[in-house]
């Protein structure tokens, strides 16, 4: 055998990820130098400074369900159609109305999903449920 000896060469059963990493690599840099131009698009304009701006804050609904089944807006009691009126009016004035409604523990679901439901329908689209982040422990389940 002139030359040296002849190997047999069987089937590759490795993956060479060299040309893998080199794909990879250009991706990033592409998508690198491209990300700055997708994020420009938004119109650039230099906005006036004044020293008395005020961010105005939305107007937020205090809704509280009691045990006993009343209703209270901030801290007066309120009929079911006085509160579709005054969140109505609340829309009305500002759009961006905010809803916080604290309920009673003990009060039904039903019912708080009812207050929910009502004030979704007036157009109230940003609300949160009050708790209390002392309570560590779950309450009894009820037969």
């Amino acid at each position: 055998m002139a030359g040296g000896a002849t190997r047999r060469r069987g089937i590759v059963a490795e993956i060479n990820v060299t040309p893998l990493v080199d794909i990879m690599l250009v991706l990033l840099i592409i998508f690198m130098l491209t990300a700055h131009l997708i994020a420009k698009q938004a119109i650039q304009i230099d906005l006036p400074a004044a020293s008395q701006s005020t961010a105005i804050p939305p107007t937020t609904l205090a809704i509280t369900l009691t045990k006993d089944g009343t209703i209270y807006l901030g801290a007066t009691p309120i009929t079911a159609d006085a509160l579709r009126s005054a969140v109505t009016a609340a829309m009305t004035k500002d759009p961006k109305t905010q809803a916080v409604i604290a309920g009673d523990k003990d009060v039904s679901h039903g019912r708080v999903v009812w207050l929910l439901d009502t004030i979704k329908a007036l157009g109230v689209t940003s609300f949160a449920i009050q708790i209390d982040p002392t309570a560590l422990v779950a309450p009894p389940v009820r037969p």
